[in-house]
């Protein structure tokens, strides 16, 4: 890789790496809310409803943390959400309709009586990021809730990709590091979407115009050149550079 295309995503990563950047992303919700159980939630919750424009996606999540009165953990875990959420066949937000976030919150209910966390499910069955996210789908797939966390890692599991993101990286305005001590971000995936592969692309990183697992662990291992340690500092750069372009 050219000396002068790692200078300039080094210099875009530290450009969009800052406070902020968060109004705009829906990382921004989970800084909302008090203590690492509701962070935790929030995070999980508002990844999963990350897709299509931010204006449209944003108030379901911001419904979310509403009807939660930023208990987050505690409207899942006790029920609660069964009442904000009905199961039926109406639509949530685009191709969700509130039964799929009926199964999505069932399932996630589920693992915090069972596990306690999310954090301890993943502690106990995962060491690397790319076997968190297969742990993530495995269990959510089991309940039915496969129409928002894909059944396997076929596909790129973007949404997934980057709330693990969010949990782990640390020494970030952005990113949480609730789950540093039990994955390390150098096994970090990069959460791939079409913005990031339209960048990679320019930039020569990516051949493929597929957003599939196997190209963003190439994604991932260009990155690894440029931050050994870190390389979903680089989601930052490719990111940030194909929000602003298309907006």
């Amino acid at each position: 890789m050219e000396t002068e295309l790692k200078q300039h995503i080094i210099t875009l990563a530290e450009k969009y790496e800052t406070a902020d950047f968060l109004p705009a992303d829906p990382s921004s919700f989970m800084h909302k809310v008090d203590g690492a159980e509701n962070q935790e939630a929030m995070a999980f919750i508002a990844s999963c409803l990350s897709y299509g424009a931010r204006k449209q996606f944003f108030p379901k999540i911001q419904y979310i943390l509403d009807v939660a009165q930023g208990n987050i953990d505690q409207w899942v875990r006790s029920g609660e959400w069964v009442s904000s959420i009905p199961d039926s066949t109406g639509c949530y937000y685009r191709l969700y309709t509130c039964h799929d976030m009926h199964q999505l919150l069932t399932a996630y209910q589920t693992m915090l009586h069972e596990y306690g966390s999310m954090k301890e499910y993943i502690r106990r069955n995962a060491t690397t990021g790319i076997e968190a996210i297969e742990a993530l789908c495995r269990f959510f797939s089991q309940y039915g809730a496969d129409k928002i966390i894909p059944k396997n890692t076929t596909s790129a599991c973007k949404r997934v990709c980057m709330f693990l993101r969010w949990m782990v990286r640390t020494g970030s305005p952005v990113d949480l590091g609730l789950w540093a001590d039990i994955i390390d971000r150098r096994t970090l995936i990069m959460p791939l979407d079409t913005h990031v592969v339209q960048e990679a692309q320019r930039m020569n990183l990516l051949q493929s115009r597929t957003a599939s697992m196997s190209a963003a662990r190439r994604l991932t291992d260009a990155m690894l050149k440029i931050f050994p340690d870190d390389p979903l500092k680089g989601d930052f750069a490719l990111f940030g550079l194909g929000v602003d372009e298309g907006e």
